[in-house]
């Protein structure tokens, strides 16, 4: 998973940015929301509550400098199934399809693994991180429960054919 789009670069998680991708989700959770607990257990400990699990995250490189990021966490083995979760691009580098190649990036790896879907909550608020999901895919479903009381909107993209 190695990507070039002009100067970024998408890569694996690499313990050298954990924290880079609580800083970057950070950023964006409190520029709209507040902090929950489920933010901090994942953003806190990657690698135990995302990684060890079976699941990934990417970054995007900007000059080696990490400016987004995005995890897909698993939810089930059989069905595999995941949740795109805590994709936050900088500010500084927004506009660059930033957001869209990290979202690409973790779609492909659950294609590879044979996945058989992707489901993401998200806030209505939120409008242009929905056009990019819709871009990728993902299609609006009914929302229900959800451990983050910011969410309104839930979306799922089907593998399977």
């Amino acid at each position: 998973m190695n990507e070039m789009n002009n100067e970024v670069q998408i890569i694996n998680y690499d313990p050298q940015y954990k924290e880079a991708f609580k800083a970057l989700n950070e950023e964006w959770i409190k520029t709209f929301f507040r902090m929950e607990a489920g933010d901090y257990k994942l953003l806190e400990n990657p690698e135990e509550h995302i990684i060890d699990k079976g699941g990934y995250i990417v970054f995007a490189l900007l000059n080696n400098e990490p400016v987004g990021t995005c995890a897909l966490v698993k939810l089930s083995d059989e069905p595999l199934k995941f949740e795109l979760s805590k994709m936050a691009v900088s500010p500084k580098a927004q506009g660059k399809k930033i957001g869209y190649l990290v979202g690409q990036a973790l779609v492909d790896k659950a294609r590879e693994l044979k996945a058989e879907s992707i489901f993401l909550e998200t806030n209505s608020v939120l409008v242009p991180a929905i056009r990019l999901y819709e871009k990728l895919g993902f299609k609006h479903m009914p929302v229900s429960d959800s451990a983050y009381a910011r969410c309104d909107t839930q979306m799922l993209l089907e593998l399977k054919d």
